[in-house]
């Protein structure tokens, strides 16, 4: 059996994700992933989805689930997402411990 590598959602994001999933159609889920690109080398993408992949990693989210596919996990491990509101607006925020520098918006990151 393969250990479910560490990924923790903030009460702050799991509200978020509930809220953008709630009207989404049975079975739909967000989907969190890592592709190359980006002011920094590597960027974060969140989308609605439909379809899992036996490979994806599934992360409860009080009724929803969050899911990470096995190539961006190795990016993602031990990382916490967040949901900031601030004066400039709101957005989904990934603190990870593998990134070695980011942009100054968050959305890209170095390893």
């Amino acid at each position: 059996m393969i250990n479910t590598p560490k990924f923790t959602l903030t009460d702050d994001a799991q509200k978020q994700v509930a809220t953008i999933l709630a009207p989404e159609p049975k079975g739909s889920f967000f989907r969190i992933a890592v592709k190359g690109g980006g002011c920094s080398g590597f960027s974060y993408v969140f989308k609605i989805d439909t379809h899992k992949e036996s490979t994806d990693f599934t992360y409860d989210c009080t009724g929803y689930f969050v899911v990470i596919d096995d190539m961006s996990i190795a990016f993602l491990k031990d990382s916490v997402l967040d949901y900031v509101v601030e004066l400039a607006g709101s957005q989904f925020e990934i603190k990870n411990p593998n990134a070695k520098s980011s942009c100054g918006c968050g959305v890209s990151f170095a390893v």
